[in-house]
């Protein structure tokens, strides 16, 4: 297997990269992989990364949550357990971001239909894109939801969607510059384009350092800061007109990072350090565990 290594930021294109760290696959393969950062836009990115077609791998996993929909283990029943409240969320930053109560939803990376299903609910006309074929599935069984193979994004027909969601699912894209040239051809115009991703710059992150469970390599890609997130969007004509904080994130991650650390379920020094992440985000949600980026063209 030839895998990717880059000699330009994926980002930017500047080829102004280091090393920074190493961190290890705890969820599937339990390989170490190299983290590298640009000095150009902050972006890190993860090298030697298994190319598209061989990355499958790496996701299979009955732990992948996105993808399963488990409840097995405490962690994993926790984030059932707030999903309801995070789904009021972004039912709430869609209709601000495309400013209409129903229209036309994309969701890429649809996992197991969870949100599309509840926006359904709302009035919502919904298309979900999923590349792996069991959740898929799922989403089938679960909620009778036709979700479409990932590479129909190409096929849609552009300018019919009032808003386009990435839940945690931008830094998976091998095509990254491509998706997003699509992406801004799909909105209709005044559409909405709502991004969540890990922040690298936060203090859990800090804090957990390779350990990180929001690293996740080698399934996370690419690892943004609010600074490159801001530079990639610029290079697609889009604008960030607001940002929002993924609360229960904070608490997620450090619980999943304090497992992979310790190698136990310390939940209390876990919780602790999601509390203090948390805390540190309160007023300034450049350093929160996950943002939501509300862009328009």
């Amino acid at each position: 297997m030839n895998r990717i290594e880059y000699q330009q930021c994926p980002v930017c294109q500047s080829d102004r990269i280091s090393h920074q760290l190493s961190a290890k696959d705890f969820t599937v393969s339990l390989e170490k992989f190299d983290i590298w950062e640009c000095a150009a836009c902050t972006a890190r990115f993860t090298q030697n990364i298994p190319p598209i077609e061989a990355i499958g791998a790496y996701y299979q996993s009955a732990e992948y949550i996105s993808h399963s929909d488990t409840r097995e283990g405490l962690i994993n029943r926790m984030y059932h357990s707030v999903r309801k409240i995070t789904m009021r969320s972004k039912q709430n930053w869609v209709k601000t971001a495309a400013g209409v109560k129903s229209g036309n939803l994309l969701d890429i990376g649809s996992g197991s239909g969870a949100f599309l299903h509840h926006m359904k609910l709302l009035g919502w006309n919904v298309t979900g894109l999923e590349p792996d074929g069991g959740a898929r599935e799922n989403a089938k069984k679960l909620y009778n939801l036709d979700t479409l193979p990932i590479h129909e994004l190409f096929t849609l027909e552009e300018g019919q969607y009032d808003c386009i969601t990435l839940w945690h699912v931008l830094e998976h894209v091998h095509d990254l510059q491509g998706y997003l040239e699509k992406i801004r051809k799909l909105l209709k115009p005044g559409g909405a384009l709502l991004i969540a991703v890990p922040n690298y710059t936060s203090t859990d992150a800090r804090i957990y350092g390779e350990y990180w469970a929001a690293y996740d390599v080698p399934r996370h890609l690419y690892h943004f800061s609010p600074v490159s997130m801001d530079v990639l969007m610029q290079g697609h004509g889009f604008q960030i007109r607001a940002k929002y904080p993924m609360v229960f994130d904070a608490f997620y991650v450090s619980l999943l990072s304090e497992k992979y650390k310790s190698g136990k379920d310390r939940m209390i020094a876990g919780a602790w350090n999601g509390f203090r992440s948390y805390w540190k985000a309160w007023r300034h949600v450049n350093k929160c565990s996950s943002i939501v980026y509300e862009m328009k063209v």
